[in-house]
């Protein structure tokens, strides 16, 4: 096997005494070395020793000069180096000094060749870097130059590959102001001194292929800036990571073979703003720490099934050097985080998921990443994917650097990106992190801090180009694929398509959701007040009517709002512990009832008292039977997924959830009863009534609008059942519709109110 290697190679990985005595045993004087011995000025050997060559293979490999054919090579501590041409005897090349070798051999063409490299008396055969032409194609270069390369993972990077019949890893970096560019690794002991790469013109990419170099191999960039001082990163187009706190990039290739083609199949079938769409966020480190991707796929996918929810949502999974950021500081932009398995593992989870019909989707961070002197912060020298103003690449909240969005390539790198994760790990959704600090230039930034954009305006411009084209581009590659934005101002159109203008000029943003902030603030507000005041807030909790429509929402209670103080969702209702677990559920069903979809963070579903830690995760052991109290958090587990199992089964809770016609107010103005009921309908007109009671008393004979139906209506969900851990105040018995018209209904039900409590009825 031909091998690479530019250090004394360990004993395991030398040839056998043998085999290198079979190859110079020969003596063949018509390959004997001719004068002059290296075609290679001081200037460019100068270059080579500073790493500041942009085309080392000129220099560097075989070339035809007068009298035959000069061979260089740049093997650094080596004690000497042969030429071996097939069917030929080994011959020494002239040792010049500083690692490099040349000789002359009076041959009429260039032939196939290899090096024989002697270190420490240890002579390793390896095939010469130099002597094969670039393995990136000019239509990869002329897209890179575009900024349209919607494939650039398969462009950059490193990717093992067959190049002309030489197996090993061809190797490309953006890095345009960079004056030299070498591959370094374990390979060669993390010296980068034999691997300069060459510059493949005005695109700014630096390309070489090492031959035997292949899958956990890892490897670097050692870049030489601008001011000749040199730097050594991590691949920003890694798709595999060390496990950190190590950061060397992985050469990686998948094998994975998919088995979830029936869900790929027809996901696209129902758009998402008009499916079952409720969402459990897990942050996977934590969720039982010490599991497995592979493990996950197991535990994971079986306890969501049983949950009933369709979704779930990760928290970022891109490689990220801090576990306390939670995977919002993104290194790693194309590599799922090495912490719980290989790539692959990451797809194995994924289709595990699917297969059990639940769709995957990650959150994903473009506003922001940060400034480790090995990732992207200056990568070549300067900046590079941070605009060079440096009011708008600092990133005041986070101690980080926002992307240049202006920047065609920096798009073109996010665009790519938001693409691979859907197409190379089926991933069905994108919830794209603080949108709103990315449109605006003024966000979380003071007069003098910022500068206007061209019109004189706050908006960023770039941004808002950006994620017209990320969500443009990711719809038309990926069907059935939704993206999802955290913005949490009132931009205009965050879910209107590209095309259509809004009243600001701009056209929409593109998303398919948007997170309802609003609904999350207001009412999380109401429901922390202790009952008897709680009419004073009654606004807070109807309010989300008024604009329910101006976006396709999502209702989020997320990570963000259980943790740094803020208490878990049950801790932070008012009263007793009976009240709070009783807030906690008729809470739940409120939010499953309301248009929109749902996403609920995990220990929520269980009423966790605690606030969560990524330092261990949800609180499992209050599941335990043998914990006295296991019934209390047993049963608003079984609350969720009935919420869950009945949602889907009731096409009036989603089928118009962005339609006004889906909704209709029976009771908006009982603030002194603690009372609001609402009717959702579904396509075909079917009527579902939720009516909540965010009093501690028992509303007996409670009237209620509702419209002509032919039959009785009975209780789909109470959330005061014994079994949710509640008092049991049921309407057992079908409940008729009386002919009294109230309000703009015809008939009225009488209904018994359960305290803090909330009830969904259906006619029969």
């Amino acid at each position: 096997m031909v091998l690479i290697d530019t250090t004394a190679p360990s004993a395991a990985s030398a040839p056998s005494a043998s085999s290198a005595a079979s190859a110079t045993s020969a003596t063949d004087p018509a390959l004997a070395l001719r004068s002059p011995s290296s075609p290679l000025d001081e200037e460019s050997r100068g270059r080579l020793l500073a790493g500041t060559h942009h085309d080392p293979h000129a220099v560097l490999g075989a070339h035809a000069v007068t009298g035959g054919v000069a061979f260089t090579a740049l093997r650094p501590y080596a004690q000497g180096v042969q030429v071996v041409v097939e069917g030929r005897a080994a011959v020494p090349l002239d040792d010049l000094g500083d690692g490099v070798f040349s000789g002359v051999l009076p041959l009429a063409s260039v032939p196939s060749y290899a090096l024989l490299v002697t270190y420490d008396g240890l002579e390793t055969e390896v095939d010469d870097p130099y002597r094969f032409l670039p393995a990136l194609g000019e239509v990869d270069l002329h897209l890179i130059g575009e900024g349209r390369h919607e494939e650039l993972w398969k462009a950059l990077g490193a990717h093992p590959m067959t190049h002309e019949g030489v197996v090993g890893t061809r190797f490309t970096v953006w890095a345009p102001n960079a004056r030299g560019v070498r591959v370094c690794g374990e390979f060669c002991h993390w010296d980068g001194a034999a691997h300069p790469m060459r510059s493949l013109g005005s695109s700014g990419v630096w390309e070489l292929f090492l031959p035997g170099i292949g899958e956990g191999d890892l490897y670097k960039f050692d870049i030489t800036r601008p001011d000749g001082t040199h730097t050594v990163r991590a691949d920003p187009m890694a798709r595999r990571t060390e496990v950190p706190p190590a950061t060397a990039s992985v050469v990686t290739r998948s094998t994975h073979v998919w088995s979830d083609t029936e869900w790929m199949a027809h996901r696209a079938d129902r758009p998402v703003h008009r499916s079952a769409f409720s969402v459990y966020e897990v942050h996977l480190p934590s969720w039982k720490p010490g599991l497995t991707y592979r493990q996950l796929a197991e535990e994971l996918t079986a306890y969501v099934s049983e949950a009933g929810f369709t979704h779930v949502e990760f928290m970022p999974v891109a490689e990220h050097p801090f576990g306390g950021s939670w995977g919002y500081q993104v290194t790693g932009f194309y590599a799922p985080t090495a912490r719980l398995g290989t790539p692959d593992d990451f797809r194995h989870l994924v289709d595990a998921l699917h297969r059990a019909g639940i769709g995957v989707i990650v959150d994903w961070v473009p506003a922001h990443f940060p400034k480790d002197d090995w990732a992207l912060a200056a990568f070549d020298g300067e900046p590079l994917y941070e605009p060079r103003d440096h009011r708008r690449a600092e990133h005041p909240d986070w101690g980080t650097l926002t992307f240049d969005y202006g920047r065609k390539e920096v798009r073109n790198f996010l665009v790519a990106n938001a693409s691979y994760w859907c197409e190379e790990f089926h991933i069905d959704g994108l919830r794209v992190d603080a949108v709103a600090s990315m449109l605006y230039l003024d966000y979380s930034r003071e007069d003098g801090e910022w500068t206007p954009n061209e019109h004189g305006g706050r908006e960023n411009l770039d941004a808002v180009s950006f994620l017209q084209e990320m969500n443009a581009t990711v719809y038309r590659r990926c069907p059935g694929v939704v993206t999802i934005a955290e913005e949490s101002t009132a931009w205009d159109g965050v879910t209107r398509a590209t095309h259509h203008q809004g009243p600001g000029g701009f056209g929409g943003l593109g998303f398919g959701l948007k997170w309802n902030m609003g609904w999350m603030h207001d009412s999380l507000e109401y429901i922390r007040h202790e009952p008897v005041h709680r009419q004073y807030h009654h606004g807070e909790l109807t309010f989300s009517m008024v604009y329910a429509y101006s976006e396709n929402y999502l209702l989020p209670i997320s990570h963000d709002e259980v943790v740094h103080g803020k208490r878990s969702l049950v801790s932070k209702m008012p009263g007793d512990w009976w009240q709070q677990r009783a807030d906690h559920r008729a809470y739940l069903a409120y939010m499953w009832a309301h248009p929109g979809k749902q996403l609920l963070f995990m220990g929520q579903e269980f009423a966790q008292g605690a606030e969560w830690s990524e330092a261990h995760g949800p609180d499992w052991w209050l599941l335990d039977p043998a914990y006295p109290a296991e019934p209390d958090h047993s049963g608003v587990l079984r609350l969720v997924r009935d919420l869950n199992h009945r949602y889907r089964a009731a096409p009036a809770l989603w089928e118009q959830d962005t339609a006004p016609a889906g909704f209709a107010w029976v009771e908006a103005d009982a603030a002194q009863d603690d009372v609001v009921a609402f009717l959702r309908f579904a396509a075909d007109g079917t009527p579902l009534l939720a009516v909540s009671n965010f009093s501690p008393v028992v509303r007996h004979d409670y009237a209620l609008g509702v419209p002509q139906t032919q039959g009785p209506w009975r209780e789909a969900l109470n959330t005061d059942e014994a079994r949710y851990g509640g008092g049991d105040v049921r309407n057992a018995a079908p409940l008729r519709p009386t002919p009294d018209p109230t309000g703009a209904f015809p008939s009225r039900l009488h209904v018994t109110l359960p305290p803090l409590a909330t009830l969904w009825l259906r006619p029969e």
